[in-house]
């Protein structure tokens, strides 16, 4: 006869714990309910005109600024789809790639593999939002592959989480790099804020501390909220099939592709490129010379020295160009909502409202708020930040609050609504091939648990600071 132990079902066989109940039924009703980023857009624009209307705007002048404003971010979209495109290749050449295969190896059970993909999505976006995206969605596709039982919609969602949280805090923050280079920041805002170097902003020990303590509390939720593999969801599950994505064996074929498979030219088009880098880098100094285009070109550079051979290149960004596809065409459509919230009345309306109802003390929560509202129209850190600035700042120094901080506060709250905003998990869906209503029942429970902790620790850490004036 069994025991009695034996005879009674253990109860991590039964349940996944109250967390991972609660990720299991979000996950079945985003993907039951929840539209896909292209839907989600178009539905955020008629939100937007419908609340113009209401302002008082009319509708041929909405018209007129949306198909006015649909092209104007084109540079940028741009500059978005080259830091998928540099961060893939990178992500997936031969010598990063065996680093993936060797992480990979590490973790030992479902959950731990989940909890695994979310630390590294966190980590690395703390360096590039981009080669966080595709580094931690091939590390998830090396993972389901090598271990059975992991749930490929919390393991998705954990991939996606750098972007969701901690990127801003990071060397890739828009609003912090804009805000210490003197040259890049409009003179109506200089006149506000001046010159608020990285020493004020991502390097204070206020922002480590907070990027410390939300990644370990998003590891440890997707370790929680992650199915048990009896109740996991595998990639088989959604129909998803995994194949190489780059070739390695082909051979030259004919006397004219010899430089193609030859690391001649790759060497001396990349000791040009890290000759300017190093130029650079000298002349303004490591910091300063950080912008998009320079982070661009510095993954494009490397991604072409780690793969060695143009052909391998090609191939690798050939492969990358299907993860771009949702930031070319809907970034647009955002960029048309970004010019209905900046030529109507909404975001003025709004920001005059927090700062009637605003003192020194509640207003880290205030702009907490605000920004992340926002974000879920306007999910973009950069060009965001240049509509919220001039009235944000200008606030808080009229409040006599910390600008720096103020930065700080912008840069942690902004990622929030990328939880469940599908807009900047267009690339991690390209690389698992899912959909956004797969991966966002875990991410919004991460938002459940971030939201309140984000609003805590903005209001905690606004009061270690003292007031400075603007640097002019």
């Amino acid at each position: 006869m069994e025991s009695q132990e034996n005879a009674s079902p253990k109860p991590d066989r039964l349940t996944a714990g109250a967390l991972a109940r609660c990720g299991i039924a979000l996950a079945d009703l985003s993907e039951q309910w929840f539209p896909d980023a292209l839907v989600f857009a178009l539905l955020a624009i008629v939100i937007v005109f419908v609340t113009a209307l209401l302002l008082g705007s009319s509708a041929r002048d909405l018209a007129t600024d949306f198909g006015e404003g649909f092209w104007q971010l084109i540079p940028f979209t741009l500059q978005m789809a080259m830091i998928i495109i540099g961060g893939y290749v990178v992500a997936v050449s031969p010598p990063v790639a065996r680093v993936i295969r060797q992480l990979a190896s590490i973790p030992r059970t479902p959950r731990g593999a989940v909890a695994f993909v979310a630390f590294f999505a966190s980590v690395s976006a703390l360096i590039s939002w981009g080669f966080s995206l595709v580094f931690s969605g091939l590390l998830v596709r090396e993972l389901v592959q090598r271990k059975r039982g992991i749930d490929y919609r919390a393991a998705g969602a954990a991939a996606y989480l750098g972007a969701g949280s901690v990127w801003a805090l990071g060397l890739s923050s828009s609003a912090a790099l804009l805000m210490a280079t003197r040259e890049s920041i409009p003179p109506a805002l200089l006149k506000i804020s001046g010159v608020i170097p990285l020493t004020r902003t991502i390097f204070t020990w206020q922002s480590i501390a907070t990027a410390v303590i939300i990644i370990a509390v998003s590891v440890f939720i997707a370790y929680l909220s992650a199915p048990t593999a009896e109740r996991a969801k595998v990639a088989e599950d959604l129909g998803v099939r995994f194949e190489t994505p780059i070739p390695s064996d082909e051979k030259r074929r004919a006397p004219g592709e010899w430089l193609e498979y030859n690391g001649i030219l790759t060497v001396l088009i990349c000791a040009i490129g890290f000759g300017y880098l190093a130029r650079l880098f000298i002349a303004k100094g490591p910091l300063a010379a950080l912008d998009l285009n320079n982070y661009n070109f510095i993954f494009l550079v490397l991604g072409m020295l780690l793969h060695w051979t143009p052909r391998a290149f090609i191939k690798a960004v050939t492969a990358s160009v299907p993860a771009t596809t949702g930031v070319l065409i809907q970034f647009p459509f955002y960029a048309g909502i970004f010019a209905l919230m900046t030529k109507s009345t909404i975001s003025t309306e709004l920001a005059h409202f927090f700062v009637r109802i605003s003192t020194a003390g509640t207003y880290p929560i205030l702009v907490s708020v605000y920004s992340a509202i926002l974000g879920l129209f306007v999910p973009s850190g950069g060009s965001k930040w240049l509509i919220e600035a001039p009235y944000v700042l200008d606030a808080a120094r009229q409040l006599h609050a910390n600008l720096g901080w103020v930065v700080q506060i912008y840069n942690t709250a902004e990622a929030l609504p990328n939880l469940l905003n599908p807009f900047w998990m267009l690339p991690v869906l390209g690389l698992l091939n899912v959909r956004a209503r797969d991966l966002v029942g875990y991410s919004a429970l991460q938002l459940m648990v971030h939201l309140p902790l984000v609003l805590f620790l903005m209001w905690l850490f606004a009061r270690t600071f003292a007031y400075s004036p603007p640097t002019l």
